[in-house]
């Protein structure tokens, strides 16, 4: 780096580490990119579903609302969300051991905290049999609201 590109380095970062730390810390890219060669950034590896979506809670939704636009079953990208939010949090392997169907043996168990009679009745054809399973567990829940409620959507509590 020539002299003076050193000293307008120095002078920027002397400013910035005076007026504090977090501003200092923040420009440190900024000073480093000056000085930057061309790497190439390592690739990164995304998990994804078999079915290529996102191995998360978007990529389980848009998953599921593929397979229910094909089934026709009705439901929302933002009623699936706002009711896994609500029973799960977004954890796929949670279980409640604490409520009524828990004390009768049958724990709810999954993002959308279906029993397991529930799951198996409205269990959608070509997801997993596995309560656990993201998109099954999604899949045969929003079927389940869409014969009792009309669609997940309508749901806003303990269904």
């Amino acid at each position: 780096m020539p002299a003076a590109a050193q000293r307008r380095t120095h002078r920027l970062f002397h400013t910035l580490a005076v007026a504090g730390t977090g501003a200092a810390v923040l420009a440190l890219p900024l000073i480093g990119a000056t000085a930057a060669s061309a790497a190439t950034p390592a690739a990164t590896t995304v998990s994804t579903t078999p079915a290529g979506y996102p191995n998360n809670l978007d990529g389980w939704i848009r998953e599921s609302l593929a397979i229910m636009k094909e089934k026709a079953i009705p439901g929302t990208y933002n009623g699936i969300y706002r009711n896994v939010i609500r029973e799960s949090s977004g954890n796929p392997n949670a279980i409640n051991l604490w409520d009524s169907n828990a004390a009768a043996g049958i724990p709810s168990k999954g993002l959308l905290q279906v029993i397991d009679p529930t799951f198996n009745a409205y269990h959608v054809a070509g997801t997993s049999f596995n309560v656990y399973d993201p998109v099954a567990n999604i899949t045969a829940a929003c079927n389940y609201a869409a014969k009792r409620y009309g669609s997940i959507d309508n749901v806003f509590g303990a269904y």
